[in-house]
């Protein structure tokens, strides 16, 4: 192959994204620089935080410039190398860019054992996505055994890994999930206590059924009605920590905000945003426990692999924004 195929960020997206915000480019394939490793990407991550990064607005990395290459995690071999870590060959992932081709810094990309698990899953529940859950739950809601976890989007990538390690932990874990088949197998492939469907049309009611005693920490996903309604639903002295808000991403005009603060109040609640990457020089100790719980057979894994190539990332990028993925949300190269 002669040139490298790149999807670049149009225009910023107005709800959620349209093929026509994106273009598809053929260009040269880079060449590395001494102490960079040109990867020839297998599988690019489709992550709920791309809509927040084409967007214009403060965050705590810069916005995808109009033009660029779509900003996102990717996986693949090292094509030819210039750093004395890698050899052709490896096996890496990291921050490579929705495209086919990538030279990057050997600093800037993680060396991964595909004798442990194959390359997917290193994007995923190996990868950042079991990151964030590992440092979200453990670090900002530091469950004690016995209490009562409740994560949304529990049959996504990251609220799907958040669960098991409560389990782990000794806590009682229940999803929420949109519909009846999501959150069966929440309970009976992923070992949850309970889920709760929120496309039911009963929420609140049902979490009392699933939570009669109330939760002691709640892993936000979601935003908006969830999250307003868990927040009635919160012992005193609770703790929430805010990964995602993936119901508001594609919002045109902004949301009228959580009507239920005064819980926050009245419960003396803890209320704490994250991002991953505050953990960076703790990534090795998360990449040690998960594989460790992987290996052992406690951590169920699942990957939602799309095909169509590059071309497909706009349309596909939206399943994530639609409730239409199953698992991490992967497109193959």
């Amino acid at each position: 192959m002669s040139t490298n195929r790149q999807v670049r960020l149009a225009r910023r997206p107005a709800g959620l994204p349209q093929p026509s915000d994106f273009t598809i480019t053929d260009g040269p394939i880079p060449e590395p620089r001494e102490g960079e490793v040109l990867v020839h990407n297998s599988f690019v991550s489709l992550d709920p935080a791309m809509r927040g990064w084409m967007a214009d607005t403060r965050s705590y990395v810069p916005p995808v410039a109009i033009g660029a290459v779509m900003r996102g995690y990717a996986g693949g071999h090292v094509e030819a190398s210039r750093h004395p870590g890698f050899k052709e060959g490896d096996a890496v992932v990291g921050v490579l860019g929705m495209q086919q081709f990538a030279a990057a810094k050997g600093e800037h990309v993680d060396k991964v054992d595909t004798s442990i698990a194959p390359l997917p899953r290193w994007l995923g529940g190996l990868g950042m996505t079991g990151r964030t859950a590992y440092f979200g739950l453990l670090d900002v809601l530091q469950p004690k055994a016995g209490e009562t976890v409740v994560v949304s989007a529990a049959s996504g990538a990251v609220g799907s890994i958040v669960g098991q390690i409560a389990r782990i932990q000794g806590c009682r874990a229940v999803g929420i999930a949109g519909g009846p088949a999501k959150c069966k197998a929440v309970v009976s492939e992923l070992g949850f206590d309970a889920c709760v469907d929120y496309k039911a049309g009963r929420l609140a009611d049902d979490l009392k059924a699933a939570c009669p005693d109330g939760a002691d920490a709640y892993f936000e996903n979601v935003g908006g009605e969830v999250l307003d309604t868990m927040l009635l639903q919160m012992r005193p002295f609770g703790r929430i920590v805010v990964c995602g808000l993936i119901s508001n991403y594609a919002a045109i005009e902004p949301p009228a905000g959580p009507r239920n603060m005064r819980a926050i109040l009245t419960q003396r609640l803890k209320l704490q945003g994250m991002v991953v990457s505050d953990w960076k020089e703790r990534f090795p100790e998360s990449r040690e426990a998960l594989v460790g719980w992987y290996r052992e057979g406690r951590l169920v894994l699942r990957e939602d692999i799309r095909g169509g190539g590059l071309e497909a990332f706009p349309q596909t990028l939206n399943l994530l924004y639609t409730g239409g993925n199953n698992g991490k949300l992967l497109l193959e190269v």
